[in-house]
């Protein structure tokens, strides 16, 4: 029979194990990320984690313009506020719809200045595509922007820091309508509404066939579950917040009054 002599150094592993995997298991329960040296990934903003009922429709402007009072009018009868992240260029050809936009109090945010990938760009450049584009955007609205959505939805960790060097926050979308794909009004309608939850971020375009006639439909039903159609900027958490793996944007109150509630240890601050 083998005897097995449990010494203080045994007894000392079996601690930290326990810590370890209790540490691993609390952070993952909680979507926290935890960085490493070879885990370093930024990640915009998605959707919001919010106890509102509140919802962001975002279109991608970089098309044509023949719709822009057609929107303006669906958004103003249903009372709802929309983002249009613009190009520059769309900005330079185009600049009374973006005035009209914003007149009528949506919110007017950068799609870069040009519809190139950003990600395959030097730092500098991608500083250039966006402070031009929001040179533009405040030359013909008045006002100052804050929210970027990079063309195409493609970002890497430069294209990230750059934004954030200008005090700006990434968006991306968790609802996609697929619209520029020429799909019927009924597969827009049902991709949008079917299963649609409070702190979304739509994404629509402009200039696409079947968007203007679907979008009352979309609004009414979003309505009729107590949502409030706001902005982005509306939505957002501007700080003391947290973005997940998932890329839900979190705010750190919210989680320390459930971890409270919940009675466990209060997080760490890893922002």
């Amino acid at each position: 029979m083998k005897i097995f002599v449990v010494t203080k150094k045994h007894i000392t592993l079996f601690i930290f194990y326990c810590i370890t995997a209790l540490f691993i298991i609390y952070f993952a329960s909680y979507g926290v990320i935890v960085m490493t040296s070879s885990s370093k990934r930024l990640i915009p903003i998605y959707n919001v984690s919010t106890n509102e009922n509140k919802i962001a429709i975002t279109f991608d402007v970089a098309w044509g313009a023949q719709d822009t009072d057609e929107i303006i009018s669906i958004l103003d009868k249903y009372n709802a506020k929309a983002t249009f992240f613009v190009l520059g260029e769309w900005v330079d050809k185009n600049p009374d719809s973006v005035k009209s936009f914003s007149d009528a109090g949506h919110y007017i945010a950068s799609h870069s200045n040009t519809h190139d990938s950003l990600s395959a760009m030097p730092k500098s450049a991608i500083k250039k595509q966006l402070i031009t584009c929001n040179e533009k955007i405040e030359k013909t609205t008045g006002t100052k922007n804050e929210l970027f959505r990079a063309p195409s939805g493609d970002y890497n960790n430069s294209v990230i820091e750059v934004a954030n060097e200008l005090g700006m926050y990434t968006i991306q979308w968790n609802v996609d309508s697929l619209d520029y794909r020429g799909l019927s009004q009924d597969e827009i309608y049902n991709r949008v509404v079917k299963n649609a939850k409070s702190g979304d971020i739509i994404l629509f375009h402009n200039d696409v066939k079947n968007t203007p006639k679907v979008l009352p439909k979309i609004i009414e039903n979003l309505q009729s579950k107590g949502f409030e159609l706001v902005t982005v900027d509306e939505l957002i958490y501007k700080d003391n917040f947290k973005i997940n793996h998932t890329g839900t944007q979190e705010s750190l109150e919210l989680v320390q009054n459930r971890i409270a509630r919940q009675k466990l240890p209060a997080i760490p601050n890893l922002i």
